[in-house]
């Protein structure tokens, strides 16, 4: 491809990619060195990333690039080097913060740790990597940040209340940096992925009643792949998207248009009646 003349090539770009080992991460690795972009992955397992970056080498195309490094994004000095190693590489243009996780449980019964393990990680990660992350892309004349946020973002998930609460602010601190940094040409966005079968969801994926739910309110009535937000998440990162900043978009087979999912017989499975705080006595 021809950078010059393809507006979907990405040849000659350096993108970051947080948790991109495997899962989400990985899927939009495959789709940025598919059409010539090089990444650097990173995240906490480094077999993971020798694994992912293996894989990806056979598919880049047009002298894309494939790096590693070990990053945890609750770490400030270790998101710094990861962003300051992006920028070696390159012309580092574009960043993809995907580092996330979830846990689930009863408000009552959350713990802080666990709390602050959500939050430090989908947040307070996402906002390390942007914070150290835009001084490069200034200095390279602008870039593009695409967020992986979720459904659960705009639509609540019972038993998920520190996924959701880091979702939602994280898709407040996409509209800021939009807002903030519009003026150095810096675009921000966030995608908004459904169900998708990975290492994170597996244990939903395998479980009927709960997967099954989740069909039940996509209108397109089919789980998610990780190409079909990689494919997203390329063009929000290319000159395609060029005057598309501050959005937050589904990618989730119309289930926002619906209600959130029911994960609720996971709970009374683990935890009976205590999934709810004890009531009146009689």
């Amino acid at each position: 491809m021809n950078s010059s003349s393809d507006p979907r090539s990405l040849a000659g770009r350096v993108a970051l990619i947080t948790g991109g080992g495997s899962g989400i991460g990985l899927g939009c690795a495959r789709e940025l060195v598919s059409v010539g972009a090089t990444v650097v992955l990173a995240a906490r397992n480094v077999d993971r990333l020798s694994s992912a970056a293996q894989e990806l080498r056979t598919l880049a195309t047009n002298g894309a690039e494939v790096v590693t490094v070990a990053c945890d994004v609750t770490n400030e000095d270790s998101v710094r080097e990861a962003c300051e190693k992006s920028a070696a590489v390159g012309l580092f243009t574009m960043v993809v913060a995907n580092a996330g996780y979830g846990t689930g449980g009863p408000i009552h019964l959350t713990s802080l740790d666990d709390w602050n393990g959500v939050i430090g990680t989908n947040l307070t990660g996402a906002f390390l990597t942007i914070k150290h992350a835009v001084p490069h892309l200034s200095a390279n004349g602008g870039g593009s940040i695409v967020a992986v946020s979720s459904i659960a973002g705009p639509v609540t998930h019972r038993f998920m209340t520190p996924y959701d609460v880091s979702k939602a602010g994280l898709e407040m601190l996409v509209r800021q940096t939009a807002d903030e940094l519009g003026c150095r040409n810096i675009r921000a966005n966030a995608v908004r992925p459904g169900l998708v079968p990975t290492d994170a969801t597996e244990a939903m994926v395998n479980y009927p009643p709960v997967v099954d739910d989740y069909v039940s309110q996509m209108p397109l009535g089919r789980v998610g792949t990780t190409e079909d937000v990689g494919r997203l998440v390329r063009f929000l990162l290319s000159d395609e998207s060029s005057w598309i900043t501050g959005t937050c978009i589904s990618v989730d087979g119309g289930h926002h248009l619906r209600r959130g999912p029911n994960i609720e017989p996971f709970m009374e499975m683990a935890l009976g009646e205590a999934r709810y705080p004890a009531g009146p006595s009689n």
